[in-house]
Order: structure tokens, then sequence, then C-alpha cells
């Protein structure tokens, strides 16, 4: 059993700057990330208004396709034309960790 870990580290719009502005940004992301079967939530930088951090995580029975789904999931994020990714941190864990 392998399991994988990402976190999105976003800029949003400049318009958001409500909690209410955040959650129209963030919602639809995490639910088009949870289509491809992994969990996804918002993480990091809850109380900042142009920011956030969303987090995926996947288990597989192959390292390969804990890859390729999270590989799928950061090209639907940097693909998303109204926020910037300012950076993905990645971790795979296997059996012997």
């Amino acid at each position: 059993m392998y399991t994988g870990t990402a976190q999105f580290d976003l800029l949003l719009p400049g318009d958001s700057r409500s909690l209410k502005a955040k959650r129209s940004y963030v919602r639809p992301i995490v639910a088009a990330l949870r289509r491809f079967e992994v969990s996804a939530a918002e993480v990091g930088a809850l109380d900042l208004h142009g920011r956030t951090q969303i987090g995926v995580a996947v288990v597989a029975a192959e390292p390969a396709h804990v890859s390729e789904v999270l590989d799928t999931c950061e090209r639907l994020v940097a693909a998303r034309p109204e926020v910037e990714l300012l950076s993905v941190r990645r971790r795979l864990h296997g059996e012997e960790d």
C-alpha cells in the first residue's frame, strides 16, 4: 500500500477580500479534485483572504498510480485561470515508512 499527499499553495484573486469570496474560489477546486477519488480539503492559510492551501491525499497499491493521480491533480489546479499556483509539496509513503 502506498499513500501520496500533495499540498498546493494558491494565490487567490484580489476580489477575495472576505471569507465568503474566498470560499467561492476554494470550493469548486476541492470539488473538482474529489472527482479523481482523492481526499481533498482546504488545509492552510485559513485566516488569510488572498491565499489558501489545499491538501490532497491518495491511496493505491502501486507508487506509479499514486504519482499519476497526484500529477493529474496538480495539472487541474495549475490550469485554473482564476488562481495562481505558487508551490506544490508532494510526499510518497510506502510500506517501509
